[in-house]
């Protein structure tokens, strides 16, 4: 299909829905709608055929990624049920002392568990929510937490399956090593490098603002907060720190030796190209699976738990992975609708792109805000690198290498943006999942922040455009940050003093209408 304007329609029409209603599962479905009937017209029935077939195809392809939620929810529910999460909550209460140090060691464990956002976003809500609800943080805060420490720090690691998608995304014909040029956009992506210096500078404030301050005003004045997913269990009570410990490594362990496996280390391959080679979504289902056939043992031979407790959690544990599931299908048959086989919305967006004079100054700006608006729009990182990355290489050439590499991590940086923010996001959607927390009330309350640090990596690329040199940008858009910190700071302060002084003027006028 020739690529409109109208192909913006549906993901549009989804997005605005869902902020306004908050009912994310009726929003993505009258967006699918809206694009099918775009594509066929009037034709009702037609309509909904074709939704029907790009649904099955997306769950079809997506299967092991389902395969692999399901098993992780009922590894999540069989260490609820050992009472393995309490003991480590408890454990955790008394050695972790403030709420910034539980934000810190949240921030720590999404670090470090950087091979696959997938698996990040689910283990780190595991381990860390008995943690942060010890010290009242909220689940939007610790969704925010999560999510910022998916995607963005994936697309910063080498040993990732991010790289590999990156590499990926060059023509073969183009005559440059994908994985080469990939090492070299690390310093120059500003979005990763400013989230993850936003999130401890939030962290050490110790204070939020805009929505995020609201939200968390609001809950402490309710005394509860919404929580999604997860059935209430009865807790066997047998469970120590070290039940939910090994399984974690354990799961750990098995998905990264699954992304070998899959990536041909048995054949003879070297480690970085068995990683940039595998399969992420069956290396996930593969390690998931071991890790519940670890599990059986440990728990069952030591009586943590007896069998029909064991058998219990299965149903459980999958249950709680419905709400996450069906918002994922009705995400990939959005995109899918969007694709090029139907309304084409990235040859929309090329033909803008390859229409523009952007060789220049405005090149990685722009491409930066392009990257944004299409991952935002479609809801996959992957797919934008996919469609832009090769326009930047036909636009620049392979010659000019330092304008390519600027560029290249402008689109990467963008691609993570918008994907960190849209509502139909996979990693978004599964950051809310790991959380247990309203996907709306997530979203809404990240984006001051992905907004904030999104103007700061423009103006970087600006700079790094006009001067050439990626460092300069990098250096500019930290010190812009530190700026807005400085300002956000000045703004609370002043805040919180006019509160005060409202306060004490009506203490002392108390009968003052």
């Amino acid at each position: 299909m020739s690529a409109t304007v109208f192909s913006l329609l549906p993901p549009v029409v989804a997005i605005a829905l869902a902020l306004f209603t908050k009912e994310v599962y009726m929003s993505l479905t009258i967006g699918i709608l809206v694009g099918a009937f775009l594509f066929v017209g009037a034709q009702p029935v037609i309509a909904v055929q074709t939704v029907i077939s790009i649904m099955g195809a997306k769950i079809g392809g997506n299967v092991n990624i389902l395969v692999f939620l399901v098993f992780l929810g009922i590894v999540v529910a069989l260490i609820t049920k050992s009472g393995a999460s309490k003991a480590y909550g408890d454990w955790a209460a008394k050695a972790i002392c403030t709420k910034r140090g539980a934000l810190f060691a949240t921030i720590f464990l999404g670090v470090f568990i950087f091979v696959d956002d997938y698996f990040n976003c689910l283990t780190v809500g595991t381990v860390m929510r008995p943690v942060t609800d010890k010290f009242k943080i909220t689940r939007a805060k610790l969704a925010y937490i999560i999510d910022a420490t998916a995607a963005p720090v994936c697309i910063i690691a080498p040993v990732s399956s991010w790289a590999a998608a990156v590499g990926s995304s060059l023509p073969e014909d183009s005559g440059i090593d994908g994985f080469n040029l990939f090492l070299h956009t690390i310093p120059f992506n500003l979005y990763a490098i400013l989230t993850l210096l936003f999130m401890i500078v939030i962290v050490v404030r110790n204070d939020d603002f805009s929505s995020m301050k609201k939200y968390e005003q609001r809950v402490a004045q309710c005394g509860s907060e919404e929580i999604v997913g997860g059935e209430t269990m009865d807790i066997a009570g047998r469970g120590k720190v070290i039940d939910l410990i090994a399984p974690i490594l354990v799961l750990i362990l098995f998905c990264v030796a699954g992304m070998m496996y899959t990536g041909g280390i048995l054949d003879g391959v070297g480690v970085v190209e068995a990683f940039a080679n595998c399969d992420a979504a069956l290396s996930l289902a593969l390690g998931s699976f071991f890790t519940l056939v670890f599990i059986f043992v440990f728990y069952l031979s030591r009586r943590v738990l007896h069998y029909s407790e064991f058998c219990e959690s299965l149903t459980i544990g999958a249950k709680s992975m419905v709400p996450a599931i069906m918002i994922l299908s009705l995400a990939w048959t959005l995109s899918g609708i969007c694709s090029e086989d139907y309304l084409n919305i990235g040859g929309f967006v090329s033909s803008l792109v390859q229409g523009s004079a952007m060789v220049g100054v405005l090149m990685p700006a722009v491409m930066f805000v392009v990257a944004a608006g299409l991952a935002f729009s479609t809801g996959t990182s992957w797919g934008t690198f996919g469609i832009l990355i090769p326009i930047a290489l036909a636009v620049i050439g392979s010659g000019d290498v330092d304008s390519l590499t600027i560029t290249t991590s402008a689109i990467l940086a963008g691609a993570v943006c918008g994907d960190h923010v849209s509502p139909i996001s996979d990693t978004t959607i599964l950051a809310s999942a790991g959380a247990q927390c309203n996907h709306i009330y997530h979203v809404s309350t990240q984006i001051p922040y992905v907004a904030c640090v999104a103007g700061c990596c423009v103006l970087g690329y600006l700079a790094d455009g006009i001067t050439g040199n990626g460092y300069i940008g990098t250096v500019l858009s930290i010190g812009l940050l530190i700026v807005l910190v400085a300002v956000l700071n000045s703004r609370q302060k002043a805040e919180n003093k006019g509160a005060e002084c409202a306060e004490g003027t009506s203490a002392q006028n108390p009968q003052n209408p």
